[in-house]
């Protein structure tokens, strides 16, 4: 028997092609992943990570199925560019989302103009949706999306269904039906929760999918983003906790121009927290029940920081050991909770103390769905499996935050890096530089610049090497701009 040359030749380029492509494929070939992410859920207001008032049992108990994460990172002390870096794997900075959307203007006599930043994540990015689905991954968003309105929902960005995701950054018309939110279908039960709703849906989706088809299921919570509205379900018991908990005023310390919380308190912040924990068990028992627990990596991420600083004091939780919250560079504004979940790969119960940070999560997620990394997209994202397998995280990078803008939580425009246990905190309408060690002064309290000059001097350095590699927007000066008014 024989063949032409021709047809040799495409028998070839067929096989080399199936072996490029098929390994990555075929090595976890019905990988699902669920994708839990809190808005302004703080770094200690979970179990866990050692919170005595807030009660999260399900939270904990996946905490104690996978590996915790002690140093992990949001990229951005606001929601939006977070999110932007955990769908892109790219530093906000790149994509040109460096505030909330809209964002603050900093009043009416700011000293500082803060650079424009888009609205909405551009098309033009690839989105973790987006990668998967090409691989057969059914796609499903849930609640908060806060990148964009028409034209930018996540269906405009990868994902199959859109149940609750906007252009809004909470709840229009609070918790409680009805529903605001023309992404909700149902106009809602008399006192449904949205928290509830949002699982509802959730766990409809499990129920519903092609079971031949791998799945991502993003559930963006809407809790516990102000307006602090208590869940009716668990805040007597709460107010009866801290009743017994607690005597005396609530303590609070000033933090620059405002003021921060300096005890978890409240019983209605304490219900929103137990909601969520209430829906992740839920999640977490649905996967059992459909045995899906077996192949479905479970990730739990919060956006930034707790909102612990204001210009009064009503702030919704403290952060304590870590310094601020929401809206400041400082740990307590960019430390989060992180569990990881990921059948064959973690264990359970396990620890991790390497810095990571929100971009992390679009190449760990490539990687332990068996598919090629694509390092042309997710550039400030590093895969974090060899971590999830207990070994060692070989890279040099510096963690980065700028943070140019006004915000609500009195913070001003400003910035910060870290390198090793050394972080340098550049705040620019105070023309001051602070520098810390993290590993002697976790809560930021000592103030390491004047001692030590010359680490100074290095850590700024990199600090303005890195927002000159990847092109960071400064504020100016604003000529208009009169002290004292």
């Amino acid at each position: 028997m024989t063949f032409s040359r021709t047809l040799i030749a495409a028998v070839i380029v067929s096989i080399t092609s199936f072996i490029a492509v098929a390994p990555s494929r075929a090595a976890n070939p019905n990988t699902n992943f669920v994708f839990l992410l809190v808005d302004d859920l703080g770094w200690a207001d979970v179990g866990c990570n050692g919170s005595t008032f807030h009660e999260t049992p399900n939270i904990d108990r996946l905490a104690a199925s996978g590996v915790r994460f002690t140093q992990a990172y949001a990229a951005c002390p606001v929601c939006s560019p977070t999110r932007a870096s955990i769908m892109t794997g790219r530093h906000p900075v790149r994509v040109d989302i460096t505030d909330w959307i809209p964002g603050a203007s900093g009043g009416k006599n700011p000293k500082l103009i803060a650079p424009e930043d888009r609205d909405n994540l551009a098309l033009e990015e690839t989105t973790i949706a987006e990668a998967l689905k090409p691989h057969g991954y059914q796609t499903f968003f849930a609640g908060k999306w806060h990148l964009g309105g028409e034209g930018f929902l996540p269906t405009d960005q990868g994902f199959d269904i859109n149940y609750g995701g906007n252009h809004t950054g909470s709840p229009r018309g609070g918790y409680y039906a009805p529903w605001q939110n023309p992404q909700i279908p149902e106009p809602g039960k008399p006192g449904e929760y949205l928290t509830d709703r949002l699982t509802d849906a959730s766990i409809d989706f499990l129920r519903k999918r092609d079971p031949a088809r791998p799945f991502l299921l993003y559930l963006a919570y809407y809790n516990v983003h102000t307006p602090v509205q208590e869940c009716k379900e668990f805040v007597q018991h709460f107010k009866d906790k801290a009743a017994k908990m607690f005597k005396g005023a609530t303590p609070f310390a000033d933090e620059h121009d405002g003021v921060s919380r300096m005890r978890q308190d409240r019983p209605d912040y304490a219900s929103m927290v137990a909601a969520v924990d209430k829906s992740v068990g839920r999640l977490l028992d649905q996967l059992d029940a459909l045995k899906l627990t077996g192949n479905t990596v479970v990730i739990f991420f919060s956006d930034n920081g707790g909102l612990c600083t204001l210009g009064a004091k009503n702030g919704s939780t403290c952060n304590l050991p870590l310094r601020s919250g929401k809206g400041w560079v400082y740990e307590g504004g960019v430390r989060e909770p992180m569990i990881v979940r990921a059948p064959g790969v973690t264990k359970p119960g396990a620890v991790c103390d390497t810095p990571v940070i929100s971009m992390d999560f679009f190449p760990t997620m490539l990687e332990l769905a068996g598919l090629p990394l694509m390092p042309d997209k997710h550039v400030d994202g590093v895969s974090l499996v060899p971590l999830l397998k207990g070994q060692p995280l070989v890279t040099d990078r510096p963690i980065a935050w700028h943070y140019p803008h006004y915000h609500g939580s009195t913070w001003r425009p400003g910035a910060a890096l870290r390198e090793g246990d050394w972080k340098i905190v550049e705040l620019y309408e105070y023309e001051t530089v602070e520098l810390y060690n993290l590993a002697e002064d976790l809560g930021e309290q000592y103030d390491l610049s004047k001692k030590n000059p010359d680490k100074t001097r290095e850590m700024l350095a990199k600090l303005h090497a890195w927002q000159q590699s990847v092109g960071a927007k400064m504020p100016k000066p604003n000529p208009n701009y009169k002290p004292g008014k």
